[in-house]
Protein backbone atom coordinates (compact mmCIF):
# COMPACT_ATOMS: atom_id res chain seq x y z
CA UNK A 1 0.00 0.00 0.00
CA UNK A 2 1.17 3.49 -0.97
CA UNK A 3 1.52 6.65 0.99
CA UNK A 4 -1.31 8.29 -0.38
CA UNK A 5 -3.66 4.75 0.25
CA UNK A 6 -2.53 4.44 3.84
CA UNK A 7 -2.79 7.74 4.90
CA UNK A 8 -6.89 7.89 3.40
CA UNK A 9 -7.12 4.14 4.91
CA UNK A 10 -5.73 5.58 8.40
CA UNK A 11 -7.72 9.08 8.37
CA UNK A 12 -11.12 6.50 6.75
CA UNK A 13 -10.95 4.41 9.99
CA UNK A 14 -10.67 7.58 12.55
CA UNK A 15 -13.69 9.17 10.62
CA UNK A 16 -16.13 5.87 10.55
CA UNK A 17 -14.85 5.20 14.55
CA UNK A 18 -15.82 9.06 15.32
CA UNK A 19 -19.56 7.97 14.04
CA UNK A 20 -20.50 5.59 16.63
CA UNK A 21 -19.66 8.86 19.41
CA UNK A 22 -22.34 10.48 16.93
CA UNK A 23 -24.62 7.77 17.12
CA UNK A 24 -24.26 8.07 20.89
CA UNK A 25 -24.96 12.06 20.53
CA UNK A 26 -28.17 11.48 18.35
CA UNK A 27 -29.60 9.14 20.09
CA UNK A 28 -28.67 10.47 23.49
CA UNK A 29 -30.65 13.64 22.57
CA UNK A 30 -33.64 12.03 21.23
CA UNK A 31 -33.85 9.88 24.89
CA UNK A 32 -35.03 11.36 28.30
CA UNK A 33 -33.19 13.40 30.28
CA UNK A 34 -32.76 10.61 33.11
CA UNK A 35 -31.52 8.03 30.11
CA UNK A 36 -28.76 9.83 28.40
CA UNK A 37 -26.03 8.51 30.25
CA UNK A 38 -27.44 4.82 29.88
CA UNK A 39 -28.17 5.54 26.10
CA UNK A 40 -24.85 6.58 25.48
CA UNK A 41 -23.05 4.59 27.52
CA UNK A 42 -24.92 0.95 25.20
CA UNK A 43 -22.61 2.92 22.21
CA UNK A 44 -19.55 3.20 24.18
CA UNK A 45 -19.72 -0.24 25.37
CA UNK A 46 -20.10 -1.49 21.89
CA UNK A 47 -16.80 -0.04 20.83
CA UNK A 48 -15.05 -1.88 23.51
CA UNK A 49 -16.37 -5.20 23.20
CA UNK A 50 -16.83 -5.93 19.09
CA UNK A 51 -13.43 -4.31 18.85
CA UNK A 52 -12.02 -7.14 21.38
CA UNK A 53 -13.66 -9.44 19.57
CA UNK A 54 -13.03 -8.13 15.94
CA UNK A 55 -9.39 -8.69 16.71
CA UNK A 56 -9.43 -11.95 18.69
CA UNK A 57 -11.73 -13.86 15.88
CA UNK A 58 -13.97 -11.52 14.14
CA UNK A 59 -11.60 -10.40 11.61
CA UNK A 60 -10.81 -14.28 10.38
CA UNK A 61 -14.52 -15.16 10.57
CA UNK A 62 -15.68 -12.26 8.33
CA UNK A 63 -13.65 -13.76 5.17
CA UNK A 64 -14.37 -17.24 3.77
CA UNK A 65 -12.73 -19.55 1.23
CA UNK A 66 -15.95 -21.26 -0.11
CA UNK A 67 -19.28 -19.19 -0.79
CA UNK A 68 -20.87 -22.13 0.82
CA UNK A 69 -18.79 -21.47 4.65
CA UNK A 70 -20.86 -20.15 7.45
CA UNK A 71 -17.99 -17.97 8.12
CA UNK A 72 -14.51 -18.25 8.48
CA UNK A 73 -12.16 -20.18 10.57
CA UNK A 74 -12.32 -17.89 13.84
CA UNK A 75 -9.16 -19.68 15.09
CA UNK A 76 -7.30 -19.37 12.31
CA UNK A 77 -4.98 -16.08 12.82
CA UNK A 78 -6.12 -15.83 16.80
CA UNK A 79 -5.35 -12.49 18.17
CA UNK A 80 -4.10 -11.19 14.19
CA UNK A 81 -0.25 -12.16 15.66
CA UNK A 82 0.33 -13.22 11.28
CA UNK A 83 -1.17 -10.51 10.21
CA UNK A 84 0.67 -8.19 7.85
CA UNK A 85 0.77 -3.93 8.27
CA UNK A 86 -1.07 -3.33 5.45
CA UNK A 87 -3.42 -6.31 6.35
CA UNK A 88 -3.82 -4.62 9.85
CA UNK A 89 -5.22 -1.13 8.21
CA UNK A 90 -8.01 -2.68 6.49
CA UNK A 91 -8.67 -4.96 9.66
CA UNK A 92 -8.88 -1.41 11.70
CA UNK A 93 -11.12 -0.40 9.29
CA UNK A 94 -13.09 -3.67 9.25
CA UNK A 95 -13.70 -3.04 12.97
CA UNK A 96 -15.42 0.35 13.04
CA UNK A 97 -18.06 -0.96 10.41
CA UNK A 98 -18.59 -4.30 12.82
CA UNK A 99 -18.63 -1.50 15.95
CA UNK A 100 -21.30 1.40 14.53
CA UNK A 101 -23.63 -2.05 13.03
CA UNK A 102 -24.04 -3.10 16.49
CA UNK A 103 -23.91 0.54 18.50
CA UNK A 104 -27.16 0.84 15.50
CA UNK A 105 -28.97 -1.53 17.50
CA UNK A 106 -29.88 0.09 21.01
CA UNK A 107 -31.70 2.88 19.79
CA UNK A 108 -34.70 0.32 19.78
CA UNK A 109 -34.41 -0.48 23.26
CA UNK A 110 -33.54 2.87 24.66
CA UNK A 111 -35.20 3.88 28.06
CA UNK A 112 -35.62 0.27 29.10
CA UNK A 113 -32.63 -2.26 29.05
CA UNK A 114 -29.51 -3.45 31.29
CA UNK A 115 -26.24 -2.93 30.46
CA UNK A 116 -24.88 -5.82 31.13
CA UNK A 117 -27.58 -8.01 29.17
CA UNK A 118 -26.96 -5.40 26.18
CA UNK A 119 -23.44 -6.19 26.73
CA UNK A 120 -24.18 -9.85 26.21
CA UNK A 121 -26.45 -9.87 23.54
CA UNK A 122 -23.28 -7.54 21.58
CA UNK A 123 -20.70 -9.88 21.77
CA UNK A 124 -23.04 -13.01 20.76
CA UNK A 125 -24.96 -11.05 17.93
CA UNK A 126 -21.55 -9.98 16.50
CA UNK A 127 -20.05 -13.35 16.88
CA UNK A 128 -23.12 -15.48 15.40
CA UNK A 129 -24.62 -12.61 12.76
CA UNK A 130 -22.44 -9.33 12.19
CA UNK A 131 -19.26 -11.50 11.59
CA UNK A 132 -20.57 -14.06 9.50
CA UNK A 133 -23.10 -11.42 7.22
CA UNK A 134 -20.03 -9.24 6.66
CA UNK A 135 -18.30 -12.75 5.37
CA UNK A 136 -21.40 -13.39 3.29
CA UNK A 137 -21.67 -10.09 1.89
CA UNK A 138 -17.90 -8.76 1.53
CA UNK A 139 -15.47 -12.31 2.42
CA UNK A 140 -16.82 -13.96 -0.24
CA UNK A 141 -19.56 -15.52 0.96
CA UNK A 142 -23.12 -16.71 -0.34
CA UNK A 143 -24.53 -12.92 -1.16
CA UNK A 144 -20.90 -11.99 -2.88
CA UNK A 145 -21.33 -14.97 -5.13
CA UNK A 146 -24.99 -14.87 -5.90
CA UNK A 147 -24.55 -14.09 -9.34
CA UNK A 148 -22.35 -16.45 -10.17
CA UNK A 149 -24.52 -19.45 -8.68
CA UNK A 150 -27.50 -18.00 -10.77
CA UNK A 151 -25.29 -17.35 -14.25
CA UNK A 152 -26.13 -13.65 -14.09
CA UNK A 153 -23.22 -11.35 -16.07
CA UNK A 154 -23.59 -9.27 -12.13
CA UNK A 155 -23.01 -9.69 -8.44
CA UNK A 156 -24.64 -8.43 -5.64
CA UNK A 157 -24.07 -5.17 -4.96
CA UNK A 158 -23.03 -4.12 -1.56
CA UNK A 159 -20.71 -0.93 -1.75
CA UNK A 160 -20.45 -0.25 1.69
CA UNK A 161 -23.57 -1.76 3.94
CA UNK A 162 -26.70 -1.69 3.10
CA UNK A 163 -27.00 -5.25 3.75
CA UNK A 164 -24.56 -5.99 6.36
CA UNK A 165 -24.73 -2.52 8.31
CA UNK A 166 -28.10 -1.40 8.17
CA UNK A 167 -30.61 -3.97 7.39
CA UNK A 168 -28.60 -6.57 9.72
CA UNK A 169 -29.02 -3.76 12.45
CA UNK A 170 -32.08 -2.79 11.21
CA UNK A 171 -33.88 -6.45 11.75
CA UNK A 172 -32.50 -7.00 14.90
CA UNK A 173 -33.63 -3.98 16.21
CA UNK A 174 -37.11 -4.72 15.56
CA UNK A 175 -36.69 -8.47 17.11
CA UNK A 176 -35.14 -6.57 20.26
CA UNK A 177 -38.02 -4.10 20.33
CA UNK A 178 -40.18 -7.37 20.58
CA UNK A 179 -38.49 -9.32 23.06
CA UNK A 180 -38.16 -5.93 25.59
CA UNK A 181 -42.25 -5.14 24.61
CA UNK A 182 -43.17 -1.14 25.06
CA UNK A 183 -42.26 1.33 27.42
CA UNK A 184 -44.54 2.51 29.95
CA UNK A 185 -46.98 4.90 28.67
CA UNK A 186 -46.20 3.99 24.93
CA UNK A 187 -48.31 6.16 22.30
CA UNK A 188 -48.15 8.83 20.21
CA UNK A 189 -46.48 11.94 22.00
CA UNK A 190 -44.17 9.58 24.54
CA UNK A 191 -40.69 10.51 22.54
CA UNK A 192 -39.83 14.15 22.75
CA UNK A 193 -35.98 14.77 22.41
CA UNK A 194 -34.77 16.34 25.82
CA UNK A 195 -31.83 18.33 23.79
CA UNK A 196 -32.00 18.77 20.37
CA UNK A 197 -28.70 20.42 19.77
CA UNK A 198 -27.23 16.74 20.76
CA UNK A 199 -29.06 15.67 18.08
CA UNK A 200 -27.95 17.69 15.58
CA UNK A 201 -24.35 17.86 16.78
CA UNK A 202 -24.66 14.24 16.47
CA UNK A 203 -26.14 13.58 12.96
CA UNK A 204 -23.01 16.32 12.08
CA UNK A 205 -20.54 13.52 13.69
CA UNK A 206 -22.76 11.06 11.26
CA UNK A 207 -22.61 12.69 8.37
CA UNK A 208 -19.20 13.89 8.76
CA UNK A 209 -17.51 10.16 9.65
CA UNK A 210 -19.95 8.99 6.72
CA UNK A 211 -17.37 10.74 3.74
CA UNK A 212 -14.78 7.81 5.26
CA UNK A 213 -17.46 4.90 5.44
CA UNK A 214 -18.54 5.43 2.13
CA UNK A 215 -15.22 5.99 0.45
CA UNK A 216 -13.11 4.85 2.85
CA UNK A 217 -12.69 1.86 0.92
CA UNK A 218 -10.60 3.63 -2.09
CA UNK A 219 -7.96 3.74 -0.12
CA UNK A 220 -7.90 1.09 2.08
CA UNK A 221 -8.24 -1.19 -0.42
CA UNK A 222 -5.27 0.20 -2.67
CA UNK A 223 -7.61 1.76 -5.13
CA UNK A 224 -7.69 5.81 -4.16
CA UNK A 225 -5.36 7.56 -7.20
CA UNK A 226 -5.93 5.19 -10.02
CA UNK A 227 -7.30 5.99 -13.18
CA UNK A 228 -10.85 4.07 -12.44
CA UNK A 229 -11.31 5.64 -8.96
CA UNK A 230 -14.94 6.10 -8.00
CA UNK A 231 -14.11 7.94 -4.91
CA UNK A 232 -15.45 11.51 -6.76
CA UNK A 233 -18.52 9.63 -7.50
CA UNK A 234 -18.47 8.55 -4.29
CA UNK A 235 -18.07 11.39 -2.05
CA UNK A 236 -21.09 13.38 -4.32
CA UNK A 237 -23.62 10.98 -4.06
CA UNK A 238 -23.00 10.43 -0.22
CA UNK A 239 -23.46 14.92 0.34
CA UNK A 240 -25.94 14.59 -2.62
CA UNK A 241 -28.47 11.85 -2.25
CA UNK A 242 -28.43 13.05 1.85
CA UNK A 243 -29.47 16.67 0.93
CA UNK A 244 -32.34 15.27 -0.79
CA UNK A 245 -33.31 12.71 1.80
CA UNK A 246 -33.48 16.13 4.31
CA UNK A 247 -36.04 17.90 1.35
CA UNK A 248 -38.11 14.58 0.78
CA UNK A 249 -38.20 14.09 4.48
CA UNK A 250 -39.39 17.91 5.18
CA UNK A 251 -41.83 17.96 2.63
CA UNK A 252 -43.62 14.65 3.72
CA UNK A 253 -43.44 16.29 7.28
CA UNK A 254 -44.58 19.73 6.58
CA UNK A 255 -47.94 17.94 4.90
CA UNK A 256 -48.46 15.59 7.75
CA UNK A 257 -47.92 17.67 11.05
CA UNK A 258 -47.75 21.65 9.65
CA UNK A 259 -44.28 22.29 10.49
CA UNK A 260 -41.13 21.18 9.50
CA UNK A 261 -38.50 20.31 12.28
CA UNK A 262 -34.85 20.08 13.13
CA UNK A 263 -35.53 16.93 14.29
CA UNK A 264 -37.08 15.52 10.83
CA UNK A 265 -34.01 17.03 9.15
CA UNK A 266 -31.52 15.19 10.72
CA UNK A 267 -33.72 12.03 10.49
CA UNK A 268 -34.05 12.51 6.75
CA UNK A 269 -30.42 13.14 6.54
CA UNK A 270 -29.60 9.78 8.35
CA UNK A 271 -32.01 7.82 5.84
CA UNK A 272 -30.39 9.37 2.95
CA UNK A 273 -27.09 7.93 4.54
CA UNK A 274 -28.14 4.76 4.43
CA UNK A 275 -29.65 4.47 1.57
CA UNK A 276 -26.60 5.54 -0.21
CA UNK A 277 -24.43 3.67 1.59
CA UNK A 278 -25.23 0.17 -0.70
CA UNK A 279 -25.34 2.10 -4.08
CA UNK A 280 -22.78 5.28 -3.43
CA UNK A 281 -20.38 3.74 -6.07
CA UNK A 282 -23.27 2.50 -8.96
CA UNK A 283 -25.51 5.46 -9.16
CA UNK A 284 -25.27 8.63 -11.33
CA UNK A 285 -25.53 11.53 -9.36
CA UNK A 286 -28.90 12.39 -10.54
CA UNK A 287 -30.18 9.06 -9.74
CA UNK A 288 -28.87 9.41 -6.33
CA UNK A 289 -30.74 12.46 -6.01
CA UNK A 290 -33.87 10.86 -6.61
CA UNK A 291 -33.01 8.42 -4.31
CA UNK A 292 -32.73 10.96 -1.55
CA UNK A 293 -35.81 11.87 -2.21
CA UNK A 294 -37.58 8.96 -2.28
CA UNK A 295 -35.81 7.60 0.75
CA UNK A 296 -36.58 10.92 2.67
CA UNK A 297 -40.36 11.02 1.96
CA UNK A 298 -40.50 7.30 2.49
CA UNK A 299 -38.90 6.73 6.07
CA UNK A 300 -41.22 9.95 7.46
CA UNK A 301 -43.82 7.39 6.74
CA UNK A 302 -41.85 4.66 7.93
CA UNK A 303 -41.23 5.75 11.42
CA UNK A 304 -45.41 5.90 12.34
CA UNK A 305 -45.55 2.14 11.56
CA UNK A 306 -44.14 1.22 15.12
CA UNK A 307 -48.06 3.13 16.30
CA UNK A 308 -49.76 0.72 13.69
CA UNK A 309 -48.27 -1.99 14.22
CA UNK A 310 -47.52 -1.78 17.84
CA UNK A 311 -44.02 -2.40 18.23
CA UNK A 312 -41.75 -0.07 20.64
CA UNK A 313 -38.78 0.85 18.29
CA UNK A 314 -38.16 4.06 21.00
CA UNK A 315 -35.69 5.52 18.56
CA UNK A 316 -37.22 4.70 14.86
CA UNK A 317 -34.16 2.22 13.89
CA UNK A 318 -36.71 -0.10 12.50
CA UNK A 319 -38.28 3.27 10.31
CA UNK A 320 -35.10 4.69 9.03
CA UNK A 321 -32.22 2.09 8.93
CA UNK A 322 -33.91 -1.31 7.89
CA UNK A 323 -36.42 0.88 5.60
CA UNK A 324 -33.74 2.89 4.50
CA UNK A 325 -31.50 -0.07 3.89
CA UNK A 326 -34.00 -1.75 1.89
CA UNK A 327 -34.97 0.97 -0.13
CA UNK A 328 -31.13 1.58 -0.95
CA UNK A 329 -29.63 -1.86 -1.68
CA UNK A 330 -32.95 -2.63 -3.46
CA UNK A 331 -32.58 0.65 -5.85
CA UNK A 332 -29.88 -0.57 -7.46
CA UNK A 333 -31.82 -3.10 -9.24
CA UNK A 334 -33.26 -0.31 -10.97
CA UNK A 335 -30.90 2.58 -10.88
CA UNK A 336 -27.69 0.96 -10.87
CA UNK A 337 -25.26 2.39 -13.44
CA UNK A 338 -25.54 -0.02 -16.73
CA UNK A 339 -27.02 -2.63 -14.32
CA UNK A 340 -30.19 -1.38 -13.56
CA UNK A 341 -33.60 -1.72 -15.08
CA UNK A 342 -34.35 1.39 -15.96
CA UNK A 343 -30.58 1.92 -16.86
CA UNK A 344 -29.40 -0.18 -19.57
CA UNK A 345 -29.90 -3.54 -17.21
CA UNK A 346 -32.39 -6.31 -16.74
CA UNK A 347 -34.35 -8.02 -13.89
CA UNK A 348 -30.94 -9.85 -12.74
CA UNK A 349 -29.57 -7.53 -10.96
CA UNK A 350 -33.26 -6.74 -9.24
CA UNK A 351 -33.05 -10.27 -7.99
CA UNK A 352 -29.83 -10.75 -6.51
CA UNK A 353 -30.44 -7.31 -4.71
CA UNK A 354 -33.75 -8.60 -3.30
CA UNK A 355 -32.49 -11.83 -2.52
CA UNK A 356 -29.16 -10.65 -0.73
CA UNK A 357 -31.55 -8.50 1.43
CA UNK A 358 -34.42 -10.78 2.46
CA UNK A 359 -31.63 -13.39 3.41
CA UNK A 360 -29.73 -11.24 5.60
CA UNK A 361 -33.03 -9.95 6.92
CA UNK A 362 -34.68 -12.76 7.94
CA UNK A 363 -31.01 -14.92 9.71
CA UNK A 364 -30.55 -11.36 11.55
CA UNK A 365 -34.28 -10.92 12.84
CA UNK A 366 -34.49 -14.86 13.61
CA UNK A 367 -30.96 -14.91 15.82
CA UNK A 368 -31.47 -11.94 17.24
CA UNK A 369 -34.79 -12.64 18.75
CA UNK A 370 -33.58 -16.05 19.85
CA UNK A 371 -30.82 -14.20 21.80
CA UNK A 372 -32.85 -11.65 23.15
CA UNK A 373 -35.01 -14.05 24.16
CA UNK A 374 -32.84 -16.15 25.86
CA UNK A 375 -31.43 -13.30 27.70
CA UNK A 376 -34.65 -11.70 28.87
CA UNK A 377 -35.77 -15.49 30.00
CA UNK A 378 -32.95 -16.42 31.84
CA UNK A 379 -30.76 -12.90 33.85
CA UNK A 380 -33.48 -10.48 32.12
CA UNK A 381 -33.09 -8.08 29.58
CA UNK A 382 -35.49 -5.35 30.77
CA UNK A 383 -35.33 -2.93 33.57
CA UNK A 384 -37.81 -2.90 36.61
CA UNK A 385 -40.91 -0.69 35.80
CA UNK A 386 -40.08 1.25 39.24
CA UNK A 387 -36.46 1.82 37.62
CA UNK A 388 -37.79 2.73 34.18
CA UNK A 389 -40.21 5.47 35.63
CA UNK A 390 -37.20 6.66 38.04
CA UNK A 391 -34.86 6.60 35.43
CA UNK A 392 -32.54 4.10 33.54
CA UNK A 393 -28.90 6.27 34.45
CA UNK A 394 -28.77 6.57 38.41
CA UNK A 395 -30.72 2.63 38.28
CA UNK A 396 -28.37 1.50 36.17
CA UNK A 397 -25.01 3.28 36.11
CA UNK A 398 -25.40 5.56 39.16
CA UNK A 399 -25.17 8.76 37.40
CA UNK A 400 -26.59 11.77 36.42
CA UNK A 401 -26.73 13.25 32.80
CA UNK A 402 -27.46 16.65 34.20
CA UNK A 403 -26.94 17.73 37.94
CA UNK A 404 -28.33 20.92 38.46
CA UNK A 405 -26.24 22.11 42.16
CA UNK A 406 -27.41 25.25 43.63
CA UNK A 407 -25.13 27.93 44.14
CA UNK A 408 -24.08 29.17 47.66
Amino acid sequence: MDSGNLAWAVTATALVLVMTPGVAFFYGGLVKAKSVISMMMMSFGAIALVAVLWILYGANMSVVENPTDFAGNPFSDFGLANASSDQLVGIAYGATFAIISVALISGAIADRAKFGSWMIFVGVWATLVYFPVAAWVWGGGWAFSLGEFFGFDTTTIDYAGGTAVHINAGAAALALAIVLGKRLGFQKGIQKPHNVPLVLLGAALLWFGWFGFNAGAEGTFGLLGTEDSRVGLIVINTLGATAAAIVGWLVIEKIKVGKPTSVGAVSGAVAGLVAITPACADLAPGWALVLGLITGAVCCFAVELKWKLGYDDSLDVVGIHLVGGLIGTISIGFFGTNVGLLTGGDASQLVLQVLSSLGVLIYSFVVAYVIGLIIEKTMGFRIKNEDELAGVDTAVHGEEGYLMEERV
